[in-house]
């Protein structure tokens, strides 16, 4: 899901790793195990969230609306911490560095179990968000330098394997351990893999100053870059749809399928199922086409939306609905990705901060925007006409604005200069 975002950094670890003269990597396998752990945990508690929404609604006397609260805080955790850690930590070693973010996660998971109220739950969310897209970028660095020069990116793909494995597996599994012994032991459940996972980093990550970290100066030039922040845009509204769902899947099945709770975990592993599917399809379109991926993608999930609003009270709908949407969003992020950082390839640290900024911020409209319709009143499926809205907005941005644009060459003297408009082509 986010290889293309770090390719220039998997490029730089890489030569740097070519260039190095310290001993070999020992345990390289257990490395990118280590690696993979803790990107599963992280994946396991920020989708089996979704899972148990209504299970801490009720526990906590919310509202369904209010409670989307603490899955909107994790995506501005992401939105907003992520970057921040980036910044104030672009020196640190990645060692010292993936080894702090995994405590500061035992930290927001383990107070989000501890939570008395929805007031600190979304806080502590919050924190536990804060850590993801930091733990990804640092990860890509670890990663391409272990493995060296021409393995730097099937290395990454190892690693984010943990983060595939967390919604086909972990998501269920979590959301089942949710309702048997409740959502405060599904917390907990994260909390010790994150341990398993922080122990696997300390005994296998590699110890050496070729890790250290670099100056973010030249990165944060590409701030300056229009192309940027509308992709952002484009990627923050379209993809907003896949939260719409993803967010509100237990009520589909309880409330509009009328189905026993026991069917959710299922659920949510179709859903999953679809993402791997679209996710490994979709890289294969974004490394060819400048624009399929998004405009394939976008335009078939608006279809599945319809059919979902339509229909989606049947469970024999429901399903294979929820297993495209998951699908087509996916097939539509590597292109999304790929396209960000063709805007700023000299810049690909903190294109990758906001690769996944964009993401969560998606996580974060389309769960808002799915309260916004539940709390009007429209019912338990009115929630995918939010998540319509917001790709539809996605997709007429895209095509009228950044999809006309090819990639920025780099300048060493500046901000790289808009090449001429395109016509559109898929």
């Amino acid at each position: 899901m986010h290889q293309k975002a770090y390719d220039g950094q998997c490029a730089v670890a890489e030569e740097m790793r070519r260039a190095s003269t310290a001993a070999p990597i020992r345990y390289p396998k257990l490395t990118l195990l280590a690696l993979a752990l803790g990107t599963f945990a992280i994946g396991t508690g920020e989708f089996g969230s979704n899972g148990i929404i209504q299970l801490f609604s009720s526990d906590l006397d919310v509202s369904l609306p209010v409670a989307t609260y603490a899955i909107t805080a994790y995506a501005f955790g992401v939105v907003i911490g992520s970057p921040a850690i980036i910044l104030l930590a672009a020196r640190a070693n990645r060692r010292t560095l993936l080894l702090g973010l995994i405590a500061l996660f035992l930290v927001g998971n383990g107070l989000s179990a501890l939570a008395p109220n929805i007031a600190l739950l979304v806080l502590f969310r919050f924190v536990a968000g804060s850590v993801q897209g930091a733990f990804f970028g640092a990860g890509a660095v670890v990663a391409a330098y272990v493995y060296g020069p021409g393995k730097g990116g099937k290395a990454f793909a190892t690693v984010m394997g943990g983060l595939t494995v967390a919604t086909i597996a972990g998501s269920p599994l979590g959301t089942f351990i949710g309702q048997s012994a409740g959502w405060r032991v599904m917390y907990w459940t994260v909390v010790a893999v994150g341990l398993l996972a922080g122990a696997a980093l300390v005994a296998w990550l590699p110890r050496t100053d070729e890790l250290r970290g670099t100056s973010i100066a030249n990165e944060l030039r590409a701030l300056r870059r229009l192309n940027v922040w509308l992709m952002v845009a484009v990627a923050a509204l379209g993809i907003s749809s896949i939260f719409a769902v993803y967010t509100f899947i237990g009520p589909f099945v309880t409330d509009a399928a009328r189905r026993d709770a026991s069917l959710i975990p299922l659920a949510l592993a179709v859903f999953g199922l679809g993402m791997a599917v679209g996710n490994y399809l979709g890289g294969r379109v974004a490394d060819r086409h400048q624009n399929r991926g998004l405009l394939w993608g976008y335009g078939g999930v608006l279809v599945l939306l319809v059919l979902i609003g339509v229909a989606g009270s049947d469970l024999a709908v429901l399903l294979p609905c929820l297993f495209g949407v998951g699908a087509t969003m996916m097939y539509a992020i590597p292109t999304i990705q790929v396209r960000l950082t063709s805007f700023a390839p000299d810049a690909p640290t903190l294109m990758g901060a906001l690769n996944l900024a964009a993401l969560n911020l998606a996580n974060s409209l389309g769960a808002i925007g799915g309260a916004v319709t539940l709390d009007a009143g429209w019912g338990t499926l009115s929630t995918v006409w939010a998540g319509f809205v917001l790709t539809a907005a996605g997709l007429l941005l895209y095509v009228v604005t950044v999809g006309r644009r090819g990639p920025a060459p780099v300048r060493p003297d500046g901000p790289a200069r808009p090449r001429p408009r395109q016509r559109i082509q898929a």
